[in-house]
């Protein structure tokens, strides 16, 4: 066992077994309800981020300099060791302060949640898993001197962002960027965040600005390997990126292809539309013969209706010309056209 969990009193090891306990159990229940993963990831990083804060207030140490940090943060220069690599994934679930874990959070919700509709649940937390190890990794290999303790779920973040980009970058989503809160593609969401993370680490090594106590290394790196193994781990899942962009076996002639509207979902759960509801599917079979009409009706048709499984809302999912409303619990539930 590792010296760092050798050391920690009996009142401490029962914490850390807590921990582990509220970091798993969102991920079970979702599992076993197969609901989503990246609600599940929230729902984790949030009950952790409770339990550290709550342990930092009771015992007066400023959460940055609380023994969980040094317990389960990533620290270089003692990871030649295998008995520590548990920090590898431990790191992942600890955060500096508030800001920290709901700016995490925040990506993780908004990209994570889209991206989890496209490459379905287990690819999701591939690339999730990939996104941090990825982070920590470059972390170690570019400070492999440093004692100091790093932690938190940024490098995951940025590697959602990252298999976004390589899979579907021209996908909208819902976004707080350039001081607007609007649906922008993947493409431009990443040249502003990793563009910011570039120059920062630019300013750091020429000596413009100090060094800071964000692991911008880590960020970079979460993004860049989850890049590069997005693709092929996308293949074969719900919306297989090499059927979209042409290169795939499954493309014809045409790159884009409308889904037909003959099926009712609601009659077929026994929960015909009626109402508003009704009248918006009526309006998007006589005129959603174009991508911009039929994608105006299917956004105006998932305001007004629920999934005839669960009752849960509806959201529209857009890529280029393509558009298809799901259940946001399970695409299992809704996933029409």
């Amino acid at each position: 066992m590792s010296d760092s969990l050798v050391g920690l009193e009996s009142q401490e090891l029962v914490v850390a077994l807590l921990f582990v306990v509220v970091a798993i159990w969102p991920y079970v229940s979702a599992n076993r309800n197969e609901t989503s993963f990246a609600l599940a990831t929230v729902l984790s990083l949030m009950l952790v981020a409770f339990l550290q804060f709550s342990n930092s207030f009771f015992t007066g140490i400023p959460m940055q300099f609380d023994w969980p940090i040094g317990t389960f943060g990533i620290r270089p220069a003692i990871m030649d060791d295998p008995i520590e690599s548990y920090r590898f994934l431990s790191s992942a679930w600890l955060h500096a302060d508030w800001i920290h874990v709901l700016s995490n959070i925040l990506v993780i919700a908004l990209v994570g949640i889209p991206l989890e509709q496209r490459m379905g649940r287990k690819r999701w937390i591939a690339v999730y898993a990939i996104g941090f190890m990825g982070g920590n990794i470059a972390w170690v290999l570019s400070h492999p001197d440093s004692n100091i303790p790093a932690i938190g779920a940024s490098g995951a973040a940025f590697g959602l962002l990252g298999a976004y980009m390589a899979c579907w970058p021209d996908d909208e989503v819902e976004f707080p960027l350039l001081f607007l809160i609007r649906a922008w593609p993947i493409w431009v969401i990443v040249f502003v965040r990793l563009g910011l993370e570039v120059w920062q680490m630019y300013s750091i090594q020429s000596g413009t600005a100090g060094e800071g106590t964000v692991a911008h290394m880590a960020h970079v790196g979460g993004f860049f390997l989850a890049y590069s193994l997005a693709r092929p781990i996308a293949r074969g899942g719900p919306h297989s990126p090499d059927r979209e962009d042409g290169t795939g076996p499954s493309t014809g002639a045409r790159s884009f292809e409308m889904s037909r509207l003959d099926s009712d979902p609601w009659i077929e759960s026994g929960k015909p539309l009626e109402g508003q509801a009704a009248k918006v599917l009526s309006r998007l079979r006589e005129e959603g013969d174009e991508p911009e009409t039929r994608r105006a009706w299917l956004e105006e048709l998932s305001e007004h209706t629920i999934c005839p499984l669960c009752d849960g809302e509806i959201v529209a999912i857009v890529s280029g010309l393509e558009c298809h409303i799901e259940c946001n619990i399970s695409s299992k539930h809704l996933n029409w056209p």
